[in-house]
């Protein structure tokens, strides 16, 4: 119980970053089935009901994930809620969360049961039970927490939650069923429907979003001085890449002719990288329901002139300070675990609000990230002078990688093995410790797989895609990334250099997805975006600053 409760924050975002794209694939299925698919139900093809048919089973296990997802995540929170406040399953069942989540998990497994049924109204049904599963996500979002202004909040939360799930969550459904058609004129049919359903989304999106920010995000300086502003600022910056690539494809709909496979083609393509950041704007958007609202946070709010002065321009930290010029409390408990005794839970790591990093601590996290920084940046440079054609060598450049894992696995904590005294598995406590070690795991399965593909040992297209998806994959998470600093300011510093690493990451991982699926006369710009957001990724890594 007391490891569920260290990683209790971290798991809840995770689990609540899970619910909202399993919901936005179930209620954007059920759209697209009324909405575009229409007339493959008017046609009653064996082609058209093969194709409605993977749209039901795609929505029956969304929606069954949803509830299973909901279940795992009712039960967390009323543990630790139990845990904490040492209140009874009864007591904690009458609470908003858990009553919503029994709403979800109820109407989820509705929506399940009715997208297998191949009855008449079997869409309407599911459109109300879909209705029904956004209320139950208004619960427990921002909105229901306020004493003013609930209702207009609400239903704006609903409207966004709404549109994003039948544009986002409609997209898999398109490339689902252009997957299954030759014929050029139904594709023309849906993807032009689904234009115009998207083009309604996104107005509605962005009138929701507006209605959003004027409530939560009172000031100027509440973007850039609050974790909410800047979780919101990252959402927008990726709403507006989600507006170019959906621009280009509205604009090559409408160019589209009777036969146009190789445009249809790229469609696709770029609707597979629309889904791809679509997703991760919903992983932002679940990390701001662990964050209070802008507007609430009045004080400790970081100034302009604090965040020049921590992202101003130094020379890069190479050298480490030693583990004895660690903070003396926690130098104090990895002796006494040494010796055999208990870790007193204050100094576990992640448990340390109450101390202050003193400077070595300081150094050495400097150090790390000045360090990871060289080493992508030298991997970006290299893929640059390769794709140039100079230097035949300089294909090996992932293997880089292999060494970066390495450093973070040893260098990253020192606190905990192999270089303190808090053992392997014990060290998974601290959810910090925890994404550290995955980032290590991901950047090895980077490596391997992108050298492997480099020098010809993997032939398979799909092995290839193994690169840009981590990549993505990689900058998503790191949006969930937290520190317990137990001080505002600090992690707020942290997170506004976190942020555009994370967006340089998707960038770079959707950018090389792209040469990797457009045809080769549209590969130039995109193999030229993603080496470029490596070597911005090292330099940024290498000007990270903590003091």
């Amino acid at each position: 119980m007391a490891q569920l409760l260290d990683l209790f924050g971290f798991l809840s975002v995770l689990l609540r970053a899970m619910t909202l794209v399993a919901q936005t694939l179930a209620v954007g299925g059920v759209v697209f089935a009324l909405v575009v698919a229409r007339p493959l139900r008017v046609a009653g093809d064996d082609s058209g009901r093969a194709a409605l048919c993977s749209i039901r089973r795609l929505v029956a296990w969304s929606a069954l994930g949803l509830a299973v997802v909901q279940i795992i995540l009712i039960s967390i929170n009323s543990a630790a809620l139990m845990a904490t406040a040492e209140l009874s399953l009864g007591e904690v069942a009458g609470a908003n969360f858990f009553r919503a989540g029994e709403v979800m998990i109820t109407a989820s497994l509705g929506l399940a049961l009715v997208a297998r049924l191949q009855v008449r109204g079997v869409w309407h049904w599911a459109l109300a039970l879909a209705v029904v599963i956004i209320g139950a996500s208004v619960m427990t979002s921002h909105a229901a927490s306020r004493l003013t202004d609930r209702a207009p909040l609400a239903v704006a939360t609903a409207i966004h939650q709404a549109a994003a799930a039948a544009w986002i969550g409609g997209l898999p459904y398109l490339l689902l069923v252009l997957a299954r058609f030759s014929d050029e004129g139904v594709r023309n049919t849906l993807t032009r429907r689904f234009s115009r359903l998207a083009l309604a989304c996104v107005s509605a999106l962005g009138a929701a979003g507006l209605t959003l920010s004027f409530f939560y995000i009172d000031a100027v300086d509440a973007v850039y001085g609050t974790a909410y502003g800047v979780m919101v600022s990252a959402k927008v910056l990726l709403f507006g890449t989600l507006l170019l690539l959906g621009a280009l494809n509205f604009f090559t709909v409408r160019r589209l002719g009777v036969v146009e496979t190789p445009r249809f083609n790229r469609l696709r393509r770029l609707a597979e990288v629309e889904v791809g950041i679509g997703f991760t704007v919903i992983l932002a958007a679940a990390s701001l329901t662990s964050v209070p609202p802008a507007a609430d946070l009045t004080v400790d709010r970081v100034s302009l002139t604090e965040i020049g002065v921590r992202m101003a321009p130094r020379r890069p930290r190479l050298r480490s300070p030693g583990l004895e010029e660690l903070q003396a409390p926690t130098r104090q408990a990895l002796e006494k675990a040494a010796a055999g005794g208990p870790i007193p839970q204050s100094f576990i790591p992640g448990q340390t609000a109450t101390y202050v990093n003193s400077p070595a601590d300081i150094a050495w996290s400097e150090y790390n990230h000045h360090w990871a920084g060289l080493m992508v940046l030298v991997a970006g440079l290299l893929q640059l002078t390769w794709s140039a054609g100079r230097a035949k060598w300089a294909r090996h450049w992932p293997l880089v990688f292999l060494a970066l894992a390495a450093f973070i696995f040893i260098r990253g904590d020192p606190e905990n093995w192999p270089l303190g005294a808090i053992g392997f598995w014990e060290s998974f406590r601290d959810p910090e410790v925890l994404q550290h070690r995955a980032y290590a795991a991901l950047t090895v399965a980077l490596g391997l797989f992108e050298w492997a593909v480099r020098t010809g040992r993997i032939h398979s297209e799909r092995a290839a895609l193994v690169f840009p998806l981590i990549c993505a994959l990689g900058g998503a998470l790191l949006l969930t990334h937290s520190h317990s600093l137990g001080n505002v300011k600090e992690e707020l510093l942290a997170e506004l250099t976190h942020v555009p690493l994370a967006l340089l990451g998707v960038t770079a991982g959707w950018a090389r997805w792209l040469e990797l699926r457009l045809p080769p006369a549209d590969r130039r710009i995109p193999s030229f975006i993603w080496p470029v957001c490596f070597v911005l990724v090292g330099v940024l890594l290498m000007l990270y600053r903590e003091g």
